[in-house]
């Protein structure tokens, strides 16, 4: 097995981008995040697996439907909404400037769910490794919450409908 990298990722290394289907993708990157990242059911061929078994024992093991990672990450408020230079907000929810953006889904403008591509890129060049790495999630349906506090934060939620590309690669 090749020696690990040794340069470590940490929570101040890396941005998020959300980016529609248009031909050159209208994006936001996510301004103030509190690099908190993170990505759940990332699995071989993004399938349930199945256990068919009679009386107590194995007699197969199958991959069965499809599967649809999910992840979360969470940014400090700033504002809600920006008509000249637009946030996040206004971005999921097709507000100026954003109101042009199309979905990644099939049928782009005419799609009935609004979906985006959402990007992770941890930095490395920055700090003497070979590369940055990234992680895309393609047709992503993504939610955002608000909460008070200090300071007040947006929590956002996605799950992806696509493909996984970059530095890891899964596809169904």
């Amino acid at each position: 097995m090749a020696a690990s990298n040794t340069i470590k990722n940490s929570f101040g290394s890396g941005s998020i981008t959300l980016s529609d289907g248009t031909g050159s993708p209208i994006s936001v990157v996510i301004d103030f995040d509190n690099a908190d990242f993170s990505v759940d059911g990332l699995a071989d061929k993004l399938k349930a697996i199945a256990v068919y078994q009679t009386r107590g024992v194995v007699n197969s093991v199958r991959h069965t439907e499809r599967e649809f990672p999910s992840g979360s990450f969470s940014a400090m408020m700033s504002e809600f909404t920006d008509a000249s230079s637009g946030t996040a907000i206004d971005f999921i929810t097709g507000k100026a400037p954003f109101a042009a953006r199309i979905s990644t889904l099939a049928g782009g403008a005419n799609a009935d769910v609004f979906t985006c591509d959402v990007k992770m890129i941890a930095e490395g060049t920055d700090f003497g490794d070979s590369a940055d790495h990234e992680i895309i999630m393609e047709d992503c349906a993504v939610k955002v919450a608000y909460s008070t506090g200090d300071p007040s934060s947006f929590s956002f939620s996605f799950t992806c409908y696509g493909a996984i590309s970059g530095d890891v690669t899964i596809s169904a």
